[in-house]
């Protein structure tokens, strides 16, 4: 029997590690095919180039952070192309100010040459407090990091500073979404939340307690039975 398809897209400065402990879990179920993000800050022509990637005629997307975003806006513009959505750790809109202020200081460290490495404080705090000292955790997020240019890292976070607000184009789509994410995320756009819940009825939230932003590899079970439930009637 065919196995359905899923096209996984990860988040800023991920790889294919990202998936690396859910997998296991869904592989006997799913064929998975990881979708790096494309090497463009412009969303329009970073749809263009996801549109290559997709031989089917309407296709499976989970996306996580910046993926998550990503996969929003493809659903807002190739709407007819889209069988359901898993989105984890996303929002469709623009980041909370704080955290484009943090990005825009970022990027001009990175300009002057001030920036060398993402620190252990910065990936810490976007984990639950029982993994803030996981060892395997931290060097697993860190080596991804690593595997990315100063030019792809750059790329990649000027494209999150041209985020637009989704939600309508995302409620009208009436595709079959779901987003999964922790409460206290700190990445997250509350406000973009409120919005969701307040008018997007048919978008299934499921929330989880803590401030995990990287639940693909803190929360790997609880994702793949999510994402197993979730594409297992289509």
């Amino acid at each position: 029997m065919k196995k359905e398809k899923i096209y996984l897209i990860p988040g800023l400065m991920n790889n294919e590690e990202l998936w690396s402990k859910i997998k296991p879990q869904l592989e006997k179920s799913f064929e998975l095919i990881h979708i790096p993000i494309p090497n463009s800050d412009d969303f329009e022509e970073a749809i263009k180039e996801l549109d290559k990637s997709f031989d089917e005629e309407k296709i499976n997307l989970v996306g996580f952070s910046l993926g998550a975003y990503l996969a929003s806006y493809y659903i807002s513009k190739r709407a007819n192309r889209i069988k359901k959505a898993f989105l984890i750790s996303g929002t469709p809109s623009s980041l909370k100010k704080a955290e484009n202020e943090r990005r825009e200081l970022l990027l001009k460290q990175l300009d002057n040459l001030k920036f060398k490495s993402l620190s252990l404080l910065i990936i810490k705090a976007h984990l639950n407090k029982e993994n803030k000292e996981n060892s395997e955790l931290i060097n697993l997020i860190h080596r991804m990091f690593l595997s990315f240019s100063l030019d792809e890292y750059k790329i990649q976070l000027r494209s999150t500073f041209n985020r637009v607000d989704l939600h309508n184009e995302l409620i009208s789509s009436n595709i079959p979404i779901k987003l999964l994410y922790s409460k206290g995320d700190k990445l997250l756009n509350q406000n973009s939340i409120k919005k969701m819940r307040e008018k997007a009825s048919k978008i299934e939230m499921l929330v989880m307690e803590g401030r995990s932003h990287m639940l693909p590899l803190e929360e790997p079970e609880i994702v793949a039975k999510e994402i197993k439930e979730w594409f297992s009637f289509i």
